[in-house]
């Protein structure tokens, strides 16, 4: 008998994404390689590479399913500012989706899957500007799309990385960002939560 590991796994592809998704919240995306994903998993060094060829590969399969549980988790929500809370909430659960979704840098950004993700979501968040009066559009809807990203983006990276435990004010997360919104998209309409 061999001592080398085989090839038996229920779900090996689920399991090295979960270990990466694991690696990522606790160290970050830098801190991940396809050799210790294999020894988490139990399986020979190459396994990993059966499934995403490399460690691009792993984090294009980590922003495509990031993207795709970003636009689920949008599109409930009736108007751009509880886009912008479920922006927030979804950074909050899914800490490590978050931070390889923004990272072109880290994953094939031409990858069809990937990009079909990616636009479902994208137009889900735009979705949210038709709901604002025609009077806040401002600009227009491109630029306040822009601008509400950026709230929603900028407040939960913040949050992700402890910026904003003082200013909260014993605020929940979600509480707080309505109240900003509402400052920026309505001016004068924002009420304490």
């Amino acid at each position: 008998m061999t001592s080398e590991r085989t090839y038996h796994h229920g779900d090996l592809r689920r399991a090295l994404l979960t270990a990466a998704l694991d690696v990522v919240a606790a160290e970050g995306p830098d801190a991940l390689s396809l050799r210790d994903l294999a020894r988490r998993a139990g399986v020979s060094h190459a396994a990993p590479a059966h499934h995403f060829k490399d460690r691009a590969g792993l984090l294009t399969a980590v922003a495509t399913e990031g993207y795709a549980l970003f636009a689920d988790a949008l599109a409930d929500a009736p108007d751009l500012r509880e886009r912008g809370v479920a922006y927030v909430r979804f950074a909050t659960r899914h800490p490590a989706h978050f931070q390889v979704m923004f990272r072109p840098e880290l994953y094939r950004a031409d990858d069809p899957a990937l990009l079909t993700a990616k636009a479902r979501a994208t137009e889900t968040l735009r979705a949210g500007i038709s709901t604002l009066p025609d009077a806040a559009h401002g600009e227009g809807p491109r630029l306040t799309g822009v601008a509400a990203w950026s709230l929603a983006h900028g407040f939960a990276t913040l949050l992700l990385t402890g910026n904003l435990s003082d200013a909260l004010e014993g605020r929940a997360p979600e509480d707080a960002f309505r109240a900003l919104a509402g400052l920026v998209f309505a001016p004068g309409a924002a009420e304490e939560p």
